[in-house]
């Protein structure tokens, strides 16, 4: 209890300092430093990688598997309705904000998406570190997650094998990616494909009728969009979800606009290709389609995996995601958990509890004991030819 104790006064601290460091993606070297000393102060040790921390398990062993706990260390910008500084809060309006006292939370911007999660892995994984584990295990904090940046995970996990330590070729073969879902387990999330729409027209003088209306050509592309059933239904995901979000034409209130600019956010199931999704809009759709990423996948756990036994066995409810994640970025199978709650992210007034952050590194340390049995039962039964 008193190790679990220090862990948790541990990790509010760092997670206090991080939050009054400004980490908003593509600016995380402060942060990602910040975080660098601490790790060393505790004895882990770890590479940075542009703005990424990697740390291995002191007996790592490339011929064994590897589990990877992955968590990201940047931000959204700021709301501007904050009751607060999101970076310095002042805790009587923290209080008065969200009806928690100082001690019980850790108030500000980047506290619960994903503070919460990076500090109660850095938690889980020391506990580890002079422990043997049946596999490997390896601490990712990665940068530009919130804007799907290429020098974050896409750039870990495709140079894994060079990072010192690793071994070449090799990569994690299961991972725990830290998002905040209240310690329940996605075994599934939508992915994210975002469109760009330009409907071409011809301008002339709205008062003599003249052109081509490109934002009537728009809009009535938008109802095709809009009436568009994708026929490929997930069992666990549903129906792929589609919102046009944003519209842009015109010059002047007498100019018949000849171009009319709008995005289409888009959440795919597993049933779907994200260019198969841009293809079959395109064939309803006038005006022209591009996609800015079709990288963005779903992603779901696979069938039989060792991960949903563990969650079965220690009785954590399991859902689908309806937000992306690093998770999109690897090619291992995984689970989506962490501590805090994904409703408080991207808003105003973000918080974590502290016992949310305790329950966190205990879940995490719960999920890693449970695993290592369950995966060293297997390995026991392999080599005895069972």
């Amino acid at each position: 209890m008193e190790k679990r104790d220090k862990y948790v006064r541990e990790a509010v601290e760092l997670l206090r300092s991080m939050v009054a460091v400004p980490s908003v993606s593509f600016d995380e070297a402060k942060v990602c430093s910040l975080i660098s000393e601490t790790l060393e102060a505790r004895g882990i040790p770890h590479h940075v990688v542009g703005n990424n921390i990697v740390a291995t398990c002191r007996d790592f062993d490339a011929d064994r598997k590897t589990m990877m706990l992955c968590a990201h260390i940047d931000t959204v910008p700021p709301n501007s309705g904050y009751s607060f500084d999101p970076y310095n809060p002042d805790q009587a309006a923290a209080e008065k904000a969200t009806g928690l006292a100082a001690e019980e939370a850790v108030f500000g911007l980047g506290s619960n998406d994903d503070g919460g999660s990076v500090v109660a892995m850095c938690a889980a994984f020391g506990h580890f570190q002079d422990k043997k584990l049946p596999f490997n295990l390896v601490l990712v904090l990665s940068c530009e997650e919130e804007r799907s940046g290429p020098g974050g995970m896409s750039r870990i996990w495709e140079h894994f094998g060079e990072i010192e330590g690793m071994g070449p070729g090799n990569r994690p073969d299961w991972a725990i990616i830290g998002e905040p879902t209240g310690m329940k387990a996605a075994t599934s999330e939508r992915g994210l494909l975002v469109i760009d729409g330009e409907a071409s027209g011809v301008s002339g003088h709205a008062a003599r009728g003249e052109g081509v209306n490109a934002l009537y050509l728009a809009l009535e592309d938008i109802d095709r969009l809009r009436r568009h059933e994708f026929t490929k239904i997930s069992p666990t995901m549903g129906s792929v979800r589609l919102n046009v979000t944003q519209i842009e034409a015109g010059t002047a209130h007498n100019v018949i606009p000849d171009r009319c600019r709008f995005v289409v956010d888009i959440r795919p199931t597993e049933m779907y290709g994200n260019l198969e999704i841009l293809q079959e809009l395109q064939k309803i759709c006038r005006s022209t389609l591009k996609a800015r990423n079709l990288n963005n996948r779903s992603s779901a756990t696979m069938h039989g995996s060792p991960l949903l036994e563990c969650a079965r066995q220690l009785g954590i409810e399991t859902f689908s995601s309806p937000t992306t994640s690093d998770w999109i970025r690897i090619g291992c199978d995984a689970v989506k958990m962490g501590p805090g709650e994904s409703g408080r992210s991207h808003r105003k007034d973000e918080f974590i509890t502290v016992r949310e952050i305790r329950d966190g590194i205990d879940g995490y340390i719960r999920f890693i004991e449970k695993f290592s049995g369950i995966y060293g039962n297997t390995m026991e039964q392999r080599d005895k030819g069972l």
